[in-house]
């Protein structure tokens, strides 16, 4: 699929558009189980809204420079939120409501098919975000030099989070949204991978912020549209549970800024065209 030239309107959006209105009614309207049906459609059409917008912004998209890496991240995006559901078994901070109307292979089909989803958004919307002037005014700020002591002490600070959490988890739950930074950022630094630490060194903080943009922006309308589903997901955060946003205490929202880090990072190392990302 080639590039489209900007300005003209990309029949991907149009599409999507429809699959929001059509599952944002439907899961706000009807009554009873419908949520596991309607998450993934309202989902690939956001993903397809913001990939179509950054069409008509910037005359291409995700979807329309390589379709093949737009597909490779739904693939990858599954066992990705898999990953952070393995580690949530020991942290129990959310549960998923209705679970027992499910079987096990029900559950586990219908999950893997929503939560392949969540790369294409974050980053569609990471990309479409990249041009806004705010985001641009950090191409120019700090410079941070990366040494190999440096990336040495980034890993080790990742397995201390990983093993604080893990044995501690009351007190240490957050670190399960930023444990994974601080293991990848070295590994693809010293694979020639994009990572953050080679922008750093230029000063260039645009890819850092129109992730965490991106993140937040999804992470708002996934607290959205999951408010009034069923099944829903419910949060049990130790100590910060309060001043629910939807069902989010709001400093919870703050996760979502190195989550958005950590899916990249994911990207980058298991997608050799993930380089091509423009965020």
């Amino acid at each position: 699929m080639n590039s489209t030239r900007r300005g003209r309107f990309p029949k991907h959006l149009g599409l999507g558009l429809t699959l929001v209105a059509v599952s944002w009614a439907a899961n706000w309207g009807l009554d009873g189980l419908r949520t596991h049906l309607l998450f993934a459609p309202l989902w690939v059409g956001y993903a397809l809204v913001v990939d179509g917008l950054c069409v008509l912004r910037n005359g291409s998209s995700i979807l329309t420079r390589s379709p093949r890496l737009y597909a490779q991240l739904f693939l990858l995006s599954a066992p990705g939120w898999w990953l952070f559901e393995a580690i949530n078994a020991r942290l129990a901070n959310w549960e998923y409501t209705s679970r027992d109307a499910f079987t096990d292979l029900e559950y586990f089909t219908f999950a893997t098919i929503s939560f392949s989803t969540v790369m294409p958004a974050v980053f569609g919307t990471a990309e479409l975000v990249r041009g806004a002037r705010f985001v641009e005014s950090f191409e120019r700020g700090p410079r941070w030099e990366v040494t190999n002591p440096k990336l040495a002490s980034y890993a080790a600070l990742g397995v201390a989070m990983v093993v604080a959490m893990l044995v501690w988890p009351r007190w240490f739950f957050p670190f399960e949204w930023m444990s994974l930074v601080f293991l990848l950022e070295p590994l693809a630094h010293r694979l020639g991978r994009r990572s953050f630490s080679r922008d750093l060194e230029r000063g260039d903080w645009r890819t850092w912020m129109s992730l965490w943009l991106g993140g937040l922006i999804c992470g708002f309308f996934w607290e959205l549209w999951n408010f009034w589903s069923d099944p829903k997901w419910i949060y049990h955060v130790p100590g910060v549970d309060f001043g629910r946003v939807f069902e989010m205490p709001i400093l919870g929202y703050l996760g979502y800024f190195p989550f958005a880090m950590e899916l990249w990072l994911l990207a980058q190392l298991c997608l050799p065209r993930a380089r091509e990302l423009r965020v």
